[in-house]
């Protein structure tokens, strides 16, 4: 017992009520262990992964993961954490980002011990007396004990009455689904414990809390999606390697024991070898082994030795002779705008065919078939139509 334990609760931050989650699995039942995601953007990132780890453990050992699509609660966006009231995303958008979701998740979990539930199942058909019963399990007080809701409040920050509610449909998930377990990460912890108390307000047993650490971003920052400073389970193998290999060296130790569940001490190591074994690990966990060797060795003659890629898009060079280069560089798309082209070329930053450029307007004849680079990993293949 205490092995399993351990697995199901390795990187546990809380594991609430104290012996509960022991109580529970000595009832000899398959546990319904829930994971709620939002769909506020279309990928699942390597920070979402955690608890998806935790999940896949408690699948492991028998019990059933039910991930729970917040198709109806992504319409309000959950406050936790946030200083501000979150944008509302289009139900285009919503529908969109939830179809991945499961597709995504399917490469940390099993898939055929998994249901997928979207919230709306249930808390779209709750009729106004029965949302009024909801709200009465938790005082205002209760709520107001929230980190960002008290921060909020006493900064004289708005905060909308659907912000309020996002706890109780939270909470209401676990009741619908009757939720033995439920995973987070830290900034949950709130709303898991809501979930216990709506529960037993609804006669049933209530849940265990089980929170994760959360995940710093390629930035430094928390990993979000909403920050784009994330690296996607779904992104493209050459750009999961390229974020992972931007990671600070101070956060390898974080990757190692949550990401890769890794015993060994990073500090020890090479830090580019230490760096280059976790980009392999995300890569060929997302993509398989062959993918994460062809990452690696993209990143390698690209990055690394500056050398262009085996296969560079073309495009067309526009009319004109000779063809003013800081323009062409905004059209491409290789830089944001012919200003900040002028000042890459002043800086050495642009080469045609390898060698910085230093002119502004380029003889079109030596433009047709040049390799036009632009910063380390930006390349094009010009050709004259």
């Amino acid at each position: 017992m205490a092995a399993r334990i351990a697995d199901l609760t390795r990187n546990a931050v809380d594991v609430l009520p104290e012996g509960e989650l022991e109580r529970k699995l000595a009832l000899g039942r398959p546990l319904r262990v829930k994971l709620g995601i939002d769909p506020t953007a279309p990928d699942v990132h390597v920070g979402h992964a955690i608890p998806l780890q935790r999940m896949a453990a408690f699948q492991q050992a028998g019990h059933t993961g039910v991930l729970i699509v917040g198709d109806y609660t992504g319409r309000i966006g959950d406050p936790s954490g946030r200083s501000a009231e979150r944008p509302v995303l289009s139900d285009e958008e919503i529908d969109s980002n939830a179809k991945r979701y499961f597709e995504q998740a399917s490469q940390i979990i099993d898939p055929e011990k998994t249901e997928v539930r979207f919230n709306g199942e249930w808390l779209a058909k709750l009729d106004f007396a029965e949302v009024v019963r909801l709200t009465r399990t938790i005082t205002v007080a209760r709520l107001l004990e929230r980190d960002d809701f008290e921060q909020r409040f006493s900064a004289k920050t708005p905060i909308s009455v659907s912000e309020l509610l996002y706890p109780f449909m939270q909470a209401y998930d676990s009741v619908a689904i009757e939720a033995d377990v439920e995973l987070g990460g830290t900034d949950q912890l709130y709303n898991l414990l809501a979930g216990r108390d709506v529960m037993q307000a609804y006669g049933l047993e209530p849940q265990v809390a089980l929170t994760t650490p959360l995940l710093m971003g390629t930035d430094g920052r928390k990993m979000s999606a909403s920050l784009g400073n994330y690296i996607g389970l779904a992104e493209p193998a050459e750009e999961q390697f390229g974020k992972t290999m931007r990671i600070s060296d101070e956060a390898l130790p974080e990757y190692y024991r949550l990401v890769m569940e890794s015993e060994a001490d990073p500090s020890t190591l090479d830090p580019l070898e230490a760096k280059l074994a976790l980009a392999r690990f995300i890569v060929g966990r997302s993509h398989g082994e062959d993918a994460a060797r062809d990452a690696e060795a993209h990143f390698t003659r690209v990055v690394r030795e500056g050398q262009a890629p085996e296969e560079v898009p073309e495009a067309d060079l526009p009319a004109g002779d000779p063809v003013h280069l800081p323009a062409l560089l905004a059209e491409l798309g290789l830089t944001p705008s012919t200003s900040e082209a002028r000042r890459r070329i002043s800086q050495g930053g642009v080469r045609l065919n390898g060698e910085p450029v230093t002119e502004l307007d380029v003889p079109r004849a030596s433009l047709d078939g040049a390799l036009l680079q632009a910063g380390k990993r930006q390349f094009i293949r010009l050709r004259d139509s």
